[in-house]
């Protein structure tokens, strides 16, 4: 960074000059505002272009880094002041204008860096009171905007009215009720320009553009999800046979997992991820259905009766319901082979002993040489859930 401090100018002017606990601002002339007004434009582009020069200067990213930091924080102080310095000099309405100029050079130079230099900045901080003030009332202001200019083209699909209350619902929580972060805020401008940009088309889709723009988003507003699984279930229940339902629940769930995605965002950390929401009730509701279908083939008492006359003499292996999937499964006893928790000749061995003897949701006899097989070529989602079921037992296990 220069060694001369480039917010000189614009910081002796907030913070000294129309700041009425330090300078008597009935001796600022209309000459003086005149000239103010001039020099304000040049600051800003000077300011600019200082922070461009540092990015490209610089060869080591933690001093641009350091140095995107200390123009952000400087920037955030120098607008909080010329925030106060506005209301405190009400005074004196010839001022108003140079005070509101000010405002907008600071917001101009603030937005600059975080609409370039993000990266640069900890997203996790908190964004401080004043400047959190004037951001909110901006973006209240341009989601009512994309209301009014958006409303009557979507106004048949209730995710566009969920999206929009959800965010001013968010954004009018108090500073006590919720402490936002620069990331928060990023994530509902990022949004809002997004739909500057979306395509009206007519809705012939179960996921409407809004949808796939959401999910892309990872809106994980619980209406939101809600109003999305009701949506599929209405459309899932217009078939009649069961088969047709798990067909369509296929279908759609194959169509969900093909939506675009967005790494690392999220509307409300405190929630789960929408994609686990939605994943998690399209699973829950084919198993349902399956297990509907394997009752309503055969009613129980009919089955006991078919399976006593037709019992062999040999006695039947005992199975043991397991609610992990098979890759899953395969996964955990793969693991306790390897860390040699489970012992025998070989790991085929351990997976041919024990395999015969459990079941699954979906399956009554599985392979013991598939379960294998599948163990070494694991998605990442099987491989997670895998994790989240030991990590629970550990948890149980702590409780005793």
């Amino acid at each position: 960074m220069n060694e001369r401090y480039t917010l000189e100018w614009l910081d002796t002017l907030i913070t000294i000059t129309l700041n009425p606990a330090k300078s008597k601002l009935s001796a600022i002339q209309e000459e003086d505002i005149t000239n103010f007004r001039i020099q304000i434009k040049t600051e800003r582009d000077k300011v600019m272009s200082t922070i461009k020069s540092l990015v490209f200067s610089m060869e080591s990213e933690t001093k641009i880094a350091f140095g995107i930091k200390q123009f952000h924080s400087s920037l955030i102080a120098l607008l909080d002041q010329a925030m106060r310095n506005k209301i405190c000099n009400s005074r004196y309405p010839e001022l108003k204008q140079i005070l509101n100029e000010l405002i907008r050079c600071i917001s101009e130079l603030i937005t600059f860096i975080e609409g370039r230099y993000i990266n640069f900045l900890n997203l996790n901080d908190n964004v401080p009171t004043t400047y959190l003030k004037n951001i909110k009332k901006e973006l209240i202001q341009r989601i009512e905007a994309i209301q009014v200019r958006l409303g009557a083209d979507f106004q048949m699909q209730p995710a566009f009215e969920i999206m929009i209350q959800s965010l001013v619902n968010f954004l009018n929580h108090s500073p006590e009720e919720h402490s936002f972060t620069f990331q928060e805020i990023r994530y509902i401008k990022e949004l809002c320009k997004e739909f500057d940009h979306i395509e009206i088309t007519e809705n012939t889709k179960v996921f409407s553009k809004i949808d796939e723009l959401l999910i892309s988003w990872n809106f994980n507003d619980v209406r939101y999800i809600e109003h999305l699984t009701e949506r599929l279930s209405q459309v899932v229940c217009t078939q009649e046979k069961n088969e047709n339902r798990i067909e369509s629940l296929l279908y759609y769930f194959k169509s969900f997992k093909q939506l675009h995605r967005k790494q690392s965002v999220v509307f409300n950390s405190k929630y789960s991820n929408l994609n686990d929401e939605i994943c998690n009730w399209f699973f829950h509701e084919i198993l349902y259905l399956e297990k509907k279908m394997r009752l309503s083939v055969m009613p129980l008492q009919e089955h006991a009766e078919f399976t006593k006359l037709n019992a062999s003499p040999e006695k039947p292996k005992q199975k043991i319901m397991c609610m992990l999937s098979t890759d899953q499964t395969g996964l955990i006893l793969r693991a306790s082979d390897e860390l040699r928790i489970l012992i025998a000749k070989s790991m085929n061995e351990v997976f041919k002993t024990i395999v015969p003897h459990l079941s699954t949701p979906h399956r009554e006899d599985l392979s013991y040489d598939g379960m294998r097989s599948k163990s070494y070529v694991a998605e990442d989602r099987d491989k997670q859930i895998a994790i989240e079921t030991l990590e629970r037992i550990i948890k149980k296990i702590k409780q005793y």
